[in-house]
């Protein structure tokens, strides 16, 4: 694991599994080096383009406040539930730091700089492009399944616990910016 990736995503080190920590780290720097934007492009730019041009919540800001919210309900259900519900922790939090890896190839830089969405990204969002690293990277199906149903596309298919947990922490840190009331 590069130091890159350890500054980039200190939440690896929540992954206990060493194996599985160590592809998920992977899987990151895969899609670093095929993307045209760097880590130090995921601290500045937006972690949305359908929020309008303003949005001061970067990409990092985002995705690290998914992975807090969804490890946190992990262990509360793990705590109430128990037996009844497991969740499994290590899948968890691997999959919601994976869940938007896809972006890397989805963006372009415009003229200016600014991160757009390239024609790859038209063709294939993130949930397929994700799947795809992180097979690649040899991640286990469990945590290619967060990857592929924590947007969208995964309304058509039945998710695990683990994937329930990283779409709504997803969506909920998503969608009041979308369609919040200012009063």
């Amino acid at each position: 694991m590069t130091e890159e990736i350890k500054k980039l995503w200190p939440e690896l080190e929540w992954i206990k599994d060493p194996e599985l920590r160590e592809k998920t780290a992977r899987t990151w720097e895969i899609a670093l080096e095929r993307s045209v934007l760097t880590a130090d492009d995921l601290n500045r730019i937006p972690f949305t383009l359908l929020c309008g041009p303003d949005l001061k919540v970067t990409f990092m800001d985002h995705k690290r406040c998914v992975v807090h919210v969804a490890r946190d309900a992990g262990m509360k259900m793990n705590e109430f539930f128990r037996s009844e519900l497991p969740v499994n922790m290590d899948v968890l939090i691997a999959g919601a730091i994976l869940a938007d890896v896809g972006k890397m190839l989805e963006y372009e830089l415009d003229v200016n700089g600014k991160a757009v969405q390239g024609l790859y990204g038209q063709y294939l969002r993130h949930p397929f492009s994700g799947v795809s690293l992180a097979e690649e990277c040899g991640l286990p199906p469990e945590v290619c399944h967060i990857i592929a149903a924590h947007a969208h596309e995964g309304d058509l298919v039945k998710r695990t616990t683990e994937a329930y947990i990283v779409h709504h922490a997803d969506f909920m840190t998503f969608l009041p910016f979308k369609s919040r009331l200012i009063v």
